[in-house]
């Protein structure tokens, strides 16, 4: 039992599950107040709240289920009416998969799996989704099994990538070899439907009017019927699916018999039994002229990862396509239709038996860097007697010989320029001579040994981090086991819990950095910019980093400039940076060492250098070390620690601040230099003085700020009264409205990402007020695509700027208005 009054402050701290466990009504829970729990229990949820990776735990005989903010993005739907429900209640679609997982582990075993597929309900629908996981027991204060707890990873987006990459290669090789246009089709509609698990794939061919689809042929499932042969109107299968298709979009219905486009059209989606269906379309010249059909007996929720395979293998379909028509054009009218290879977006090259090339067209010539004149007529191997002895050469042979088609790819060298990758396709011809297709594929070579040492580099990194995260588990299993016992002193159980408190407490260090480089990687950081000086970002960074720098009796110099020196940005990102550069040293650099730290103006940039005496690193190492999974060679003990995210980290944020970095060594044992270089904040206008005859206000403008970001428009609205203008601050569109009919501003900055009324409608509805139809309006957004600037210019905006804003940039669109007439 806990001791009493101790449950009322169990569930304290942040998180929205603890927030929530504090107001839930334990009456119908199966564990019962936290008030009777027995202490195994406490301590274990205790665990779980306080871990930041996914966990849960499932005690007594009905198994009630708590669990962690992280394991609540899993439930998805389920959370967060699941909170104290009985486990097979929460989860009652996979309870025959897992069943006897949880049987184990209530049987005093522990079991582990590594992406075990379920098939989970918690958006409404069915999805496969994978998972990494082990399910522990979890004893009692008498040593019995009282119930399990849980650690577990998702894992399905790699899983069906992996799926993906693997599926594509697949179709490459299975579509190779093809020469016929409705093969092509055949083996890649087949392929497709068994990989989905469809009904029926069809590929249907539009005539030149566009009103009407022929079906040549078709993939089914043994129990379906086939639509080959048949032609069907477009319009009978709803307006509001063909429109999109003919406007390039790719479509998808769950249901035809519910979806309002269709729902009218019954008769047509009934005789050919599509039930839900997507649709890829394929537009040339402004016209619909075929598409790819994914067609369902039953209603089905297609995924994602569904649009995307059929996404992918439309192109992959299409292509084949329209080569294995260029070859069988080739083949049937070579004399007469050779005009065309001129036009394709390969190299063509035509041999006859003796190896004499009879023709190259533009693309081929320009791959091979030669004029006409220098190859045709001649013997191919007196071109490039280099590829004489290699792997194309023998498919050349081959394809002479056999007559049977062949791939090949090979590396040609330039003796003025770099070496290229080039795939060549080969085929025979009637008179015993090849045709040869060819491309340069020196870009996917480049990108696929980057993709190669990017993976190299994430599993080490995955070794290292498994490394990291098993050292802290070490010392909570001994601890916990100790507590198990029972037989400790006071004394022993503080100790013991305050080993658990440290280790949690470094695991979610680990993870905290992870998430951290996760967010700014992906874009999901926003700045907070505000004017910093440089003495503020070094001074507070080296104050966070201290600490170890005076455990290891490093001495650290330290070099400002006199004068005030101001940056525009971000200062916990800011000092964030300089802290894991000095971190970054102070790790790498042995006791009693010099680290030196300098920060100086230079040229309208703020440079920032730290140098030390450490380890120091091999020039390959520096042209990645900002890269997000490398890191040099690290001892076997991990002495060091970390997880070698900190470079990456500094590299991103400094890029969101407009600035550079970079990294130098003169080798190992002779340390390291980095160097931040920031754009120096401008210096404010300086007014000249009025004469008496001058407005008192001259140019000086009165601005509108409207962002529901509360911080962002703080801050821009300190940074434009800094330049000398009268500045007003809204955060809701339709309160913006109202002031500005009070206030008449000049200009109004509009966020595009207003709730309620977005940006674009409240500048509609500004230029048809009179007391704003001549202010100014610009657009301040995250949305930067050209059809964003359309449609604010559609709406009435002058000028469309994509944050983070350069602040230069918005000054002198400012310094080009003028105030508004009063009245």
């Amino acid at each position: 039992m806990l001791m009493a009054g101790f449950w009322n402050t169990m569930f304290e701290g942040d998180g929205e599950v603890r927030a929530r466990l504090r107001q839930l009504d334990w009456s119908t829970s199966p564990l019962g107040h936290p008030s009777s729990w027995p202490a195994p229990l406490t301590t274990a949820v205790s665990m779980v709240l306080n871990s930041a990776f996914p966990m849960f735990v499932a005690w007594g005989p009905g198994l009630g289920f708590l669990y962690n903010d992280a394991y609540a993005v899993i439930m998805g739907g389920k959370h967060p009416s699941a909170l104290g429900l009985r486990f097979e209640d929460i989860w009652a679609e996979i309870w025959p998969d897992i069943a006897p997982i949880i049987e184990r582990a209530l049987s005093n075993r522990s079991a582990y799996f590594e992406d075990l597929p379920l098939t989970v309900v918690r958006r409404g629908y069915p999805e496969q989704s994978f998972f990494t996981f082990s399910y522990s027991p979890l004893h009692d204060s008498d040593g019995q099994v009282g119930g399990i707890y849980c650690t577990v990873i998702e894992t399905t987006d790699r899983v069906l990538a992996e799926r993906r990459a693997a599926f594509e290669l697949k179709v490459s090789d299975a579509l190779r070899p093809l020469t016929s246009p409705e093969d092509v089709v055949a083996c890649a509609s087949a392929l497709l439907g068994e990989q989905l698990n469809l009904a029926r794939v069809i590929y249907g061919e539009c005539d030149e009017t566009g009103g009407n689809f022929f079906v040549r042929r078709d993939w089914t499932s043994p129990s379906f019927s086939s639509l080959a042969g048949m032609e069907f109107v477009l319009e009978e299968f709803g307006p509001g699916i063909i429109n999109s298709m003919r406007a390039g979009q790719i479509v998808s219905a769950r249901d035809s018999g519910t979806d309002s486009r269709t729902i009218k059209f019954a008769n047509s989606y009934g005789m050919t039994g599509i039930r839900s269906f997507v649709a890829v379309p394929l537009i040339k010249s402004g016209r619909l002229v075929a598409f790819l059909g994914l067609h369902r007996a039953d209603p089905y929720h297609w995924t994602d990862t569904d649009i995307r395979f059929a996404c992918d293998m439309a192109e992959r379909t299409w292509s084949a396509v329209e080569a294995a028509r260029a070859q069988a054009e080739l083949r049937a009218e070579r004399d007469r239709s050779r005009y065309i290879f001129n036009a394709i977006a390969e190299g063509f090259m035509l041999m006859d038996r003796y190896w004499t090339v009879k023709y190259i067209n533009a693309e081929g010539q320009r791959i091979a860097r030669l004029r006409e004149t220098q190859v045709v007529g001649r013997n191919h191997w007196d071109i490039w007697p280099e590829a004489i002895d290699t792997d194309s050469a023998r498919m050349y042979y081959r394809v002479m010989e056999s007559g049977e088609a062949g791939t090949s790819e090979y590396r040609q060298s330039y003796l003025d320029s770099d070496d290229i990758w080039i795939e060549v396709r080969a085929y025979a011809t009637g008179e015993g001579g090849i045709a040869s297709f060819f491309r340069d594929i020196t870009d996917r070579k480049v990108a696929e040994q980057s993709l190669r040492a990017a993976d190299q580099r994430k599993d080490e990194f995955l070794a290292m981090l498994a490394h990291e995260l098993r050292n802290p588990l070490a010392p909570i299993s001994a601890a916990a086991e100790l507590l198990r016992l029972g037989k400790l002193d006071e004394a022993q159980v503080r100790h013991s819990s305050a080993v658990i408190g440290r280790q949690v407490a470094h695991i979610t260090e680990l993870v905290n950095d992870l998430l951290d480089v996760s967010r700014v990687t992906r874009g999901l950081v926003t700045l907070v910019k505000a004017p910093i000086t440089a003495q503020t970002i070094v001074e507070d960074a080296i104050e966070q980093v201290r600490p170890l720098i005076q455990l290891r009796r490093q001495q650290l110099i330290v070099h400002l400039p006199v004068e005030e020196v101001t940056v525009l940005g971000d200062k916990a990102r800011l000092v964030q940076v300089v802290a894991n550069l000095l971190n970054n040293s102070a790790k790498y650099t042995p006791d009693l060492r010099h680290i030196e730290i300098c920060a100086e103006s230079d040229g309208g940039e703020l440079v920032m250098t730290v140098r030390d005496e450490g380890v120091g690193m091999e020039a390959e190492l520096t042209t990645r070390a900002f890269d997000l999974f490398a890191q040099a060679e690290r001892s076997s003990d991990r002495s060091l620690g970390g997880l070698g995210l900190g470079l990456a980290l500094v590299k991103h944020l400094v890029e969101l601040h407009g600035g550079t970095v970079h990294c130098s060594s003169p080798g190992l044992g002779k340390g390291s230099t980095f160097v931040v270089k920031l754009p120096l904040m401008p210096a404010p206008p300086v007014v000249p003085p009025q004469s008496d005859t001058q407005s008192p206000a001259g140019d000086r403008l009165k601005l509108m700020i409207v962002d529901d970001n509360v911080d962002a428009a703080e801050a821009l609205g300190m940074l434009l009264a800094f330049y000398g203008h009268e500045v007003i601050v809204e955060h809701e569109s339709r309160r913006a409205l109202e002031r500005a009919r009070q206030e008449r501003p000049d200009v109004c900055l509009l966020d595009i990402g207003l709730p309620d009324m977005d940006g674009n409608e409240l500048a509609r509805r500004l230029r048809k007020l009179p007391e704003t139809a001549g202010a100014t309006l610009i657009a301040v957004t995250g949305y930067g695509q050209e059809k964003d600037r359309q449609l604010s210019a559609q709406a009435g905006f002058h000028h469309h700027l994509v944050k983070p804003i350069v602040i230069e940039q918005l000054a002198g669109l400012l310094a080009n208005f003028h105030p508004l007439p009063d009245g």
